[in-house]
């Protein structure tokens, strides 16, 4: 064990090029994205109006989360993110599974950014054939692929530019919404919570929505992924992250509120299901010109944006993994520059091209719920063990965050949990294999 985890400290190393700055938009590019403009309405199917309270709830359980990844990525900057922080304060077991759940979780989460991707471009060019969605889910999946080969400094450029459209895109459609909201308020928000359907309670229907909204605000772990990359990281990586869930999560009420109130929680789940561009249709019924059209361009620069930032989280934690032997070494390898792991690059490439192919949002949505909250339940253990002279927060942060991840885990549909518990003793199989060998 010894010999590895030196082989994985004298590895090449990555340039660091990311200030608060680029952290922060990177964490929003992560964020912002299938999270706003497709979970919010898978949310509404299952918990109704009460899916405004399922993001608050989600957002509680971010922050505490959040806190936990930036003091131990202050502490320990490096690529990996909670990967590393298994390996370093807990054991390499726990380490190796939340580096498989990251992968097995992200993996999932990429391919319903491209076909979210799909579903807004083919409504906006009105094609609703499901082979063109998963032909064009594919091409950007190889696009953006190609544009993180280029290095993090292209990949940020890139990020900031579609990242500026998306929150403009936003901010149009909760202030173009506000009239429609007043309106309808009254009838769309009663009841509140859904009535119990098909032995379903509402509580248990919030604390599923919770479990899927909360998938949505953890693209803030992209910053601490990047943690070799990013400049100050002791003081960087806790600041851009406390930044990035701030506006996050005010700006996931706002589009919550305003598109259940205009329509109400039972048509935005059908509109999420049957084109993935609900807020492109709400916005068509605003009466504005051209009102569609700029929800469009939002949501596909938004899922663009969210799937360049999981290539790259997904690959550095396959660096990690291939540095200290969990995965083929040869992924390890960085450019000569210290720009990008190419090899992790393509790989993650083309996994997510292969997921892709599933081509069901609420399944890739659902398996990421189960699997991402187990990674971050293993992300609070890694922070309670940090030493009180490295310590930011209380330990109450971590232990409410370990304990609501544990808790709305098993909240998702039994054959997803079940699902997720083989993939982990496959991977540790998986382990043992590549070591034995």
């Amino acid at each position: 064990m010894e010999n590895i985890r030196s082989s994985a400290q004298a590895s090449p190393t990555l340039r660091r090029e990311l200030g608060t700055f680029g952290a922060v938009m990177m964490g929003l590019g992560s964020i912002v994205g299938t999270g706003v403009f497709v979970s919010i309405g898978i949310g509404a199917g299952v918990a109704g109006p009460a899916v405004v309270l399922a993001i608050a709830l989600a957002a509680v359980v971010a922050v505490c989360n959040g806190l936990s990844s930036a003091q131990l990525a202050a502490s320990h900057p490096v690529s990996g993110g909670t990967y590393e922080y298994g390996y370093k304060y807990l054991n390499p077991y726990l380490g190796f599974t939340a580096g498989w759940m990251f992968l097995c979780a992200k993996s999932a989460s990429a391919a319903t950014a491209a076909l979210g991707f799909a579903g807004y471009m083919l409504t906006l060019l009105d094609v609703t054939h499901p082979l063109w969605r998963m032909g064009l889910g594919l091409g950007a999946v190889v696009v953006l692929t190609a544009i993180v080969l280029g290095g993090i400094r292209q990949s940020n450029a890139t990020n900031v530019l579609m990242l500026t459209v998306t929150l403009g895109a936003l901010g149009f459609f909760v202030l173009a919404g506000l009239p429609g909201l007043f309106a309808n308020a009254d009838v769309n928000f009663a009841p509140f919570f859904p009535p119990p359907s098909a032995g379903v309670s509402p509580w248990r229907a919030l604390l599923h929505a919770t479990a899927l909204m909360f998938v949505a605000y953890t693209g803030y772990g992209r910053i601490a992924t990047l943690g070799e990359e990013v400049r100050a990281p002791e003081t960087t990586i806790p600041r851009a992250m406390v930044i990035t869930l701030v506006v996050t999560m005010l700006l996931y009420v706002a589009v919550g509120v305003v598109a259940v109130g205009n329509v109400g929680a039972e048509t935005f789940a059908v509109m999420t299901v049957d084109s993935s561009a609900p807020l492109e249709l709400i916005a068509a019924g605003y009466g504005i010109p051209g009102g569609a059209t700029i929800l469009a361009l939002g949501a596909i620069t938004a899922m663009l944006s969210v799937l360049l930032n999981l290539v790259l989280g997904l690959s550095r934690v396959v660096l990690a993994m291939g540095r200290r032997r969990d995965m083929p070494p040869v992924v390890a390898r960085i450019t000569k520059a210290g720009q990008t792991p190419e090899v992790a690059v393509v790989t993650v490439g083309v996994l997510i091209a292969i997921l892709v192919l599933i081509g069901d949002i609420r399944t890739t949505w659902s398996f990421s719920a189960f699997t991402v909250l187990v990674y971050y339940a293993i992300t609070n253990l890694a922070a309670l063990q940090l030493p009180d002279d490295k310590r930011r927060f209380p330990r109450a942060v971590s232990m409410l965050g370990l304990a609501a991840c544990l808790f709305l885990a098993f909240w998702v549909e039994p054959s997803v949990w079940i699902v997720g518990l083989v993939l982990i003793l496959a991977g540790l199989g998986w382990r043992w294999g590549v070591r034995r060998l």
